[in-house]
């Protein structure tokens, strides 16, 4: 076995004092040169974070107030959109009922027309046939007679042979009009 000189290792009191001095001496030099600019680098870093942190909640915040305008938004116009279709809907509905009442005030006008020829028509064939008649009448009584009748004897004939006939009821009667209930 070797022995080495251990008198490194076994504590003096010169060599902790020069221990303690290069501490001393190392400790001031590191406070000085080496402690003030790391600190100022951890401040530096600490401040940075601080603010990116601060900077982040900003952003969060703001975009929590936009998300919410955003959904403001949308909720307006979706309500503004349901509006629109409702009120498209109403203005539908009315124009369908407005043509419906149009239609029918054009089919009750053209019943009416169409009654109104009907009866005008039926008045001109009953008188037609009324003519016809009393020339049938003139002619029978002008071959009963067998002379002829002056215009005025013709006229009482007629009027008496038709006092008997009643050819009013082959004309319908007249149907009340929309105006004529009110």
């Amino acid at each position: 076995m070797i022995l080495y000189d251990s008198t490194l290792i076994t504590p003096t009191t010169g060599l902790m004092i020069w221990t303690l001095v290069t501490f001393v001496i190392v400790l001031i030099v590191l406070k000085k040169y080496a402690f003030g600019p790391i600190q100022q680098v951890l401040d530096a870093r600490r401040k940075a974070i601080t603010a990116d942190l601060d900077a982040a909640e900003g952003a969060r915040t703001e975009a929590q107030t936009t998300l919410a305008e955003y959904r403001e938004q949308l909720a307006e116009a979706r309500k503004e959109a349901g509006k629109i279709v409702e009120d498209a809907r109403r203005v539908a509905d009315e124009r369908r009922a407005a043509a419906v009442a149009e239609l029918e005030a054009e089919k009750a006008r053209l019943m009416r027309q169409t009654q109104d020829e009907i009866a005008a028509e039926t008045r001109q064939a009953l008188n037609a046939i009324k003519q016809q008649v009393a020339d049938l009448a003139v002619a029978a009584t002008e071959k009963v007679v067998r002379a002829r009748l002056d215009e005025a004897e013709q006229r009482r004939l007629i009027d008496e042979a038709l006092g008997d006939v009643d050819l009013s009821t082959l004309v319908p009667p007249a149907r009340e009009t929309a105006t004529e209930k009110e």
